[in-house]
Formats: structure tokens, sequence, C-alpha cells
């Protein structure tokens, strides 16, 4: 069993950073694409950023672009999730996700799911 375990979630005020980290279960993740996606009340999971599963790729949802930064370690089996210059509208419960395979924006296309870190951005 695959477990993924976020961390670095919390309050800050709008323009302020956060720093979020995804860590596997699996020490070898190789041939795992990871993303982040985040859930506001009453919304749909929305992709904010992926990595391929080299990690020499990254890809972006267009309201995070410039903003935010993902990358992943050596071993590959941690993520990060940089994100900069925070607005309230970023306010979500943000999860982390793995996927076999090339990566997509789809969530319905990731096999294993973090419970999930509150980032909440006051104005």
């Amino acid at each position: 069993q695959v477990q993924l375990v976020e961390s670095g979630g919390g309050l800050v005020q709008a323009g302020g950073s956060l720093r979020l980290s995804c860590t596997t279960s699996r020490r070898t993740f190789s041939y795992h694409a990871m993303g982040w996606f985040r859930q506001a009340p009453g919304q749909e999971r929305e992709f904010v950023a992926g990595v391929s599963w080299r990690g020499d790729n990254t890809y972006y949802g267009d309201s995070v672009k410039g903003r935010f930064t993902i990358s992943r370690g050596n071993p590959k089996n941690t993520v990060t999730l940089q994100m900069n210059s925070l607005k309230p509208e970023d306010t979500a419960v943000y999860y982390c996700a793995a996927k076999i395979g090339d990566y997509s924006s789809t969530y319905s296309a990731y096999e294993y799911w973090g419970q999930g870190t509150q980032v909440t951005v006051t104005s």
C-alpha cells in the first residue's frame, strides 16, 4: 500500500509564501508522475502542478503559473510545491497525488492520494 503524506500547510497573509512537501512510503517512485491538486469548499478539485517521473518536466495550472514551483527530490520519493505571491483565492486543501507513467492534469488519472493539507491565505 503506497502512502503519500503532505506537510507544510498553514495560514499566511496575501503576498506571502508557503512550501508544501509530499513524501511517499515507497523509496523508489521512479516511474510515477507526481501532482498537486487543490479543492476549495463547494468547488471541484483543481490541478495545480505536476512533475514527470524523471523530474525533468513540470506543468502548472494557469492560475498558479509564475507563482508556484514544483520539484522532486533525489531519490524521487519526495515532491515539493513552493508557493509564492499567495492570494486569498489560493485558499484550499492541497493534495499530493501519484500515478504510474506520464503526467496528467486530470485528477481521476491519479492512483494514489494523500490526506491533504490546508492552506489559508488571508487578505
